[in-house]
């Protein structure tokens, strides 16, 4: 059993549980093991508490034995990206700068899961301040794609996104400012939800989205298959007083007759730019498989994503890279290469104004209606997450050409517009890397876009572990 439960799925490890066939101790134990052999490989974690973990797995043990009111997560093992705080450890994001703040308490959306019965493992690595889309730093170094280790697991989400893949957590927690879940979810084959600002509070998350910011970064789940995203995503989810973009939104579930009648858009633009066939074939697979599912898949031309994803890197790029340069100035030496590349691509000779910022904000407001309009009858889309598969360590950049701006505009426009979208994995690379779609959905329809992934990864699958032998 023990060999089952790093992949096993959440249903079926609470399950277990509840029916006193498998122990939180056991589990807890079977993940440490699985992390001690994978980590000198893989490096994706920051931080490893196991004896808080084993401390917490004994606990859940004994709630069963004594048949006291068990959580929607009790016994599951987890973790969580390094720039979401977690009482007692520590959360660099990736930075010299930050290797010595401990939080005193934990973020909302971990107190959340800790209610409900998750067992915390450790935390994650992350580019430094998570602002390139591949994981390296100066403090913990790089993290590898278990399906290949020569290349990259993506970021900022990168060391999440490859401890789950790789089966030392059944799921956890990332962000996204520009595709930061979903890239590296489908990188390394997983599933990653990037859900409406305010869906989840991202208080306790650094950098802040306190102010002006908190429509483009967002806090989310990050799983192997749609119903365990699902379910970390019922727990975290809910107003709170920390976020101001928060909001009451109750949870809801779709009928078949209401999921059916959903007109799904294959997306076209070409502000999008080109993608790699196999990435092509991996969306047209997907829409097959979904219109064998039922649903009416059609082409669907999107206006007004160049501009949207300009605006993006306006307020990404310059606006962020000016309050950056303010905050590390002075410690030169302490930056990452990846950081330094990035001040360098977003630096603006001359910093942006209140006027160019003000009216950046008015016209993304203004632009978000015009796109949300064009979804008035088509309200799910169907896209690429990115133009290819994972990169080899080094070869993604800011740098003018094939870098990040143009192979991730699939993803950085949804953080304009505030857009929720869940990666989903669907086929592979000649080199056997994973190859994940996005469906895109209307803001706070959660929901029906889980469903209607959950749906395409039922029709596609089961989901496959990488082929890395970490035993």
């Amino acid at each position: 059993m023990t060999d089952f439960f790093p992949f096993a799925r959440i249903a079926e490890i609470t399950a277990g549980i509840r029916d006193k066939k498998i122990s939180p101790v056991e589990i807890v134990d079977s993940h440490l093991r699985r992390i001690a052999s994978l980590q000198p490989k893989l490096n994706a974690f920051v931080h490893l508490d196991a004896d808080g973990a084993r401390s917490q797995a004994g606990a859940a043990e004994g709630a069963v034995m004594q048949k006291q009111p068990l959580g929607p997560l009790h016994g599951v093992a987890l973790t969580v990206k390094s720039c979401i705080d977690v009482a007692g450890w520590p959360c660099p994001a990736g930075s010299l700068l930050r290797k010595d703040y401990v939080p005193r308490s934990d973020a909302p959306l971990v107190a959340r899961l800790k209610a409900a019965g998750a067992i915390l493992l450790g935390n994650t690595n992350t580019p430094e301040f998570l602002m390139a889309y591949e994981t390296n730093n100066l403090l913990n170094g790089k993290t590898s794609n278990p399906w290949n280790l020569a290349y990259s697991a993506g970021g900022s989400s990168g060391g999440e996104a490859a401890a789950i893949a790789a089966g030392c957590s059944m799921g956890g927690v990332g962000s996204d400012g520009g595709g930061s879940i979903r890239v590296p979810a489908h990188f390394c084959g997983i599933c990653g939800l990037k859900p409406t600002p305010g869906r989840i509070p991202a208080a306790g998350h650094f950098p802040s989205g306190a102010g002006a910011f908190g429509w483009i970064g967002v806090v989310g789940p990050m799983a192997r298959t749609v119903a365990d995203v699902r379910a970390l995503f019922e727990v975290m989810a809910g107003p709170d007083a920390g976020d101001a973009h928060s909001v009451p939104v109750p949870l809801r579930s779709y009928s078949e007759k209401e999921l059916r009648e959903t007109r799904i858009g294959i997306l076209e633009s070409p502000a999008l730019g080109g993608a790699t066939q196999e990435t092509r074939q991996a969306v047209h697979r997907a829409a097959n498989l979904l219109s064998d599912c039922g649903f009416r898949v059609e082409p669907f031309e999107f206006r007004g994503l160049d501009r949207a994803i300009e605006l993006w890197w306006f307020f990404f790029g310059p606006v962020i890279a000016h309050m950056l340069n303010a905050s590390v100035a002075g410690h030169e030496t302490q930056r990452s290469p990846m950081l330094r590349e990035y001040l360098s691509a977003a630096t603006s000779p001359n910093p942006p104004s209140l006027d160019q910022f003000l009216q950046a904000c008015v016209e993304r407001d203004l632009l978000r209606e015009k796109i949300l309009r064009q979804m008035d009858t088509i309200s799910i889309l169907l896209s690429p997450v990115s133009s290819g598969p994972a990169f080899r360590h080094g070869e993604g950049n800011y740098r003018l050409g094939a870098c990040y701006l143009d192979t991730m505009r699939f993803s950085q426009w949804l953080n304009l517009t505030g857009f929720p979208a869940v990666s989903v994995p669907i086929s592979r690379s000649n080199e056997g890397l994973p190859i994940g779609v996005q469906i895109i959905g209307r803001p706070f329809e959660e929901e029906r876009i889980l469903a209607i992934a959950e749906a395409l990864e039922h029709s596609r699958g089961p989901w496959q572990p990488p082929p890395l032998d970490l035993r």
